[in-house]
């Protein structure tokens, strides 16, 4: 009974001193009130700018990106405003932040859609879309986002200095692109479902003539119409491939192919293949 009562007293205690330190701990708080938050130091814009040039000078893009915030947070209608964000386009594209890029791109356009350096946020855009292009058994957004970017330039700006770098990168996409519809015609014609083989190799025929997979595509073309019966469809697509790659070893595949049956390539103008023919 002894024991039993200490305990009881030594319980109740026990929860009067956590009691009076929960107490103590409030009536200290509210003693020296809430934690301020320090102040953010305000920084000349001149002396921000010099400082994000000097960080880009430096290849320190990350600190300079850091800088160019900074300065737009703390100076939002400064003289440099226009040339921070474009510095911030430029910087997160050298360190491969390309989304970022894009979305600062997007910004500056809007903001000064008349500046002389559209051509080149239109470049840096189109080359961010460009840098996160996968390979071809990827969906191909990011190529078809490139190649529309790519394509203001050239067509908008054809004379500047970023049309021929926006026309090669439109090849390289457009391969890409091509290659991803080689890849699941492919896949079709290995499954027996002929007509959306075909399909997919038309795409290639009649979209991506551009294209280093064109060849094969004809010759996919001339295989999946004989295997669906489509014999004049097939001449014709040997034909356009001999007419446009006489020394191609894919054309030498599609006559092969084509003359196993006693047939040869015969170009019937009547298919919309025959537009594929090269002029002159």
């Amino acid at each position: 009974m002894i024991l039993k009562a200490i305990a009881q007293h030594t319980g109740r205690a026990g929860r009067i001193l956590a009691i009076i330190g929960l107490a103590a701990a409030l009536s200290a708080c509210n003693l020296f009130g809430p934690t301020k938050i320090k102040e953010e130091a305000i920084v000349p814009p001149e002396t921000l700018y010099q400082s994000a040039l000097a960080d880009m000078d430096g290849q320190r893009f990350n600190g300079a990106i850091t800088t160019l915030q900074k300065l737009e947070r703390q100076h939002p209608y400064s003289e440099f405003k226009e040339k921070a964000q474009l510095m911030t386009v430029y910087a997160n594209f050298r360190i491969g932040k390309y989304e970022e890029a894009v979305l600062a791109a997007d910004r500056y356009m809007a903001l000064y859609p008349a500046s002389p350096e559209t051509p080149y946020i239109l470049w840096l855009k189109g080359s961010s879309y460009y840098g996160q292009i996968k390979d071809i058994t990827r969906d191909q957004q990011l190529s078809r986002n490139a190649i529309e970017t790519f394509q203001l330039v050239v067509s908008n700006y054809p004379k500047s200095e970023y049309a021929k770098d926006a026309k090669d990168k439109m090849l390289v996409a457009t391969d890409q692109m091509a290659g991803k519809e080689m890849s699941v015609g492919r896949y079709y014609l290995g499954n027996g479902q002929y007509t959306a083989a075909i399909n997919r190799f038309r795409v290639v025929v009649e979209q991506y003539q551009t294209s280093t997979h064109i060849e094969e595509a004809l010759y996919r073309l001339t295989e999946a119409n004989l295997l669906l019966g489509l014999v004049g469809e097939a001449q014709t697509a040997a034909a356009v491939l001999g007419h446009n790659y006489p020394s191609s070893s894919w054309y030498k595949q599609a006559f092969a192919l084509l003359e196993k049956q006693g047939l040869s390539p015969n170009l019937n103008s009547g298919s919309p293949l025959a537009s594929a023919v090269r002029r002159g």
